[in-house]
């Protein structure tokens, strides 16, 4: 899919301002947004925020974050290239250690080692290679939990390339329904799923949040993982509570730090209780039970 980006050049103050604004505005959606360097010597920052949807509205929202500033600035815009990034940035990855877990492309399958559970990741379009601190502390929090709890029907909501239900499946050896709102994710998901030899435990579906007939089919769940957002994760609260069983587990990621405490509190109100936050690269991953 053919990706815009928009631009535009300010100095190092403002330019800090409006990323921690748009990141913010964008939140939910995940938009990439990035601060550049151009020149210090006259202060000139280059801010850039990607997409592949409706580029006028992004940027009629992009100027009324500015507007929200009292700043006014010229966006450009460029075409990029329709080129799967993710899938060509695997080819420089490292390999990534989590707890016993050994994510890794197919260019380091020598590097497996005995006793690891090798996970195979060919991400395609959707997001999750294991090179994230949130993926990556989801991995290290689930090891924990399985192996302490032996839960028996998992889901992993909002999958993308289904790196955690193939963990959880490989881990646990038990079913695991894998989501998300995106259909290519779960199409990417699928193949992944087939690659490491769990189709048979993992089972993908387009799902937006809960809705979708299979949650009932296949509810109550022992353990939920969602690495998705701080914000859609807190309006999350109510159905994840309607959804796991008593006594289950919930495995979150995808929060900054400074967004811990809320969405902490989002579930604490539906009667879950903390157990334990994983710090990693300014994320973290937070274990609830019910």
């Amino acid at each position: 899919m053919t990706q815009t980006r928009l631009h535009f050049i300010t100095g190092k103050h403002q330019a800090d301002r409006i990323f921690a604004a748009l990141e913010t505005a964008f939140e939910d959606e995940g938009l990439p947004i990035a601060v550049l360097e151009v020149d210090e010597d006259r202060d000139i920052h280059e801010v850039s925020l990607y997409t592949d949807g409706d580029v006028d509205d992004v940027e009629a929202r992009v100027k009324d974050v500015l507007s929200g500033l009292s700043m006014s600035k010229l966006i450009e815009r460029e075409a990029l290239p329709d080129i799967d990034w993710v899938a060509r940035s695997l080819e420089g990855l490292k390999p990534v250690r989590a707890g016993r877990f050994f994510v890794h492309g197919a260019h380091d399958r020598r590097k497996r080692r005995s006793g690891e559970l090798a996970i195979e990741i060919e991400a395609g379009l959707a997001f999750g290679t294991g090179h994230h601190g949130t993926t990556a502390g989801c991995l290290e929090m689930l090891e924990k939990v399985v192996r302490r709890e032996q839960p028996r029907n998992a889901l992993d909501l909002g999958t993308g390339s289904a790196v955690l239900a193939i963990a959880v499946a490989k881990l646990a050896h038990i079913p695991v329904l894998a989501t998300d709102i995106d259909p290519v994710a779960v199409d990417v998901a699928a193949a992944n799923a087939r690659l490491n030899r769990v189709k048979a435990l993992v089972e993908t579906v387009t799902a937006p949040g809960f809705h979708h007939p299979i949650f009932g089919r296949r509810a109550p769940f022992d353990l939920i993982v969602a690495n998705i957002l701080a914000r859609p994760l807190m309006r999350l609260a109510p159905e994840m509570a309607r959804h796991i069983a008593l006594g289950g587990s919930i495995v979150l990621s995808g929060i900054l730090e400074r967004q811990r405490d809320a969405v902490i509190s989002a579930y604490v109100g539906q009667n879950f209780r903390h157990v334990r936050t994983l710090h990693r690269e300014g994320w973290v991953t937070i274990h609830l039970k019910h």
